[in-house]
């Protein structure tokens, strides 16, 4: 009995190490908000964004508030957007509104989208820890990449 006991608490120990080794060797390093923030505003200035800055690290410009229904965490909303990394290259936009839940979207719109109400336009520029972090997102944007998104938000349910 001791023998299988030991042998489990062994095995445990040899998965536990394997596990955090391989954590650790990954490779990705998420950037930290504070130091992408010096090239966040120099992308607010170069584009003549008057930013507001939201305690997550997020800057944002609400161009219109809107005056419909205000979206919340479990919103159905309708958008038109597009989505720019800061040195200027468009990654995704679309042309008719789409639909998307706030609950599964980036950290960055699930904080700024809620800014606006229906029928608002705002301007989001997301530190890479909000985003797609370390990882990126596919070909299109990078690890570590802040990105700029102009969203108008067409409709809530």
């Amino acid at each position: 009995m001791k023998k299988i006991v030991l042998s489990v608490l062994v095995l445990s120990l040899v998965l536990m190490t394997y596990s955090c080794g391989k954590n650790d060797t990954s490779g990705c390093q998420p950037a930290t908000i504070a130091s992408e923030k010096a090239q966040m505003v120099a992308y607010c200035t170069a584009n003549n964004i008057n930013y507001s800055e939201h305690s997550s690290g997020l800057l944002y410009e609400i161009v219109s508030p809107g005056s419909g229904l205000a979206p919340i965490s479990t919103s159905v909303v309708a958008v038109v957007y597009t989505g720019k990394l800061l040195n200027g290259t468009t990654f995704d936009a679309t042309a008719n509104p789409i639909s998307l839940s706030l609950q599964n979207v980036i950290d960055g719109w699930k904080i700024g989208i809620p800014l606006i109400k229906k029928g608002g336009r705002i301007k989001l520029i997301i530190p890479s820890a909000l985003a797609y972090s370390c990882t990126g997102s596919g070909n299109a944007i990078p690890a570590n990449a802040p990105l700029f998104f102009d969203v108008t938000l067409q409709d809530v349910r």
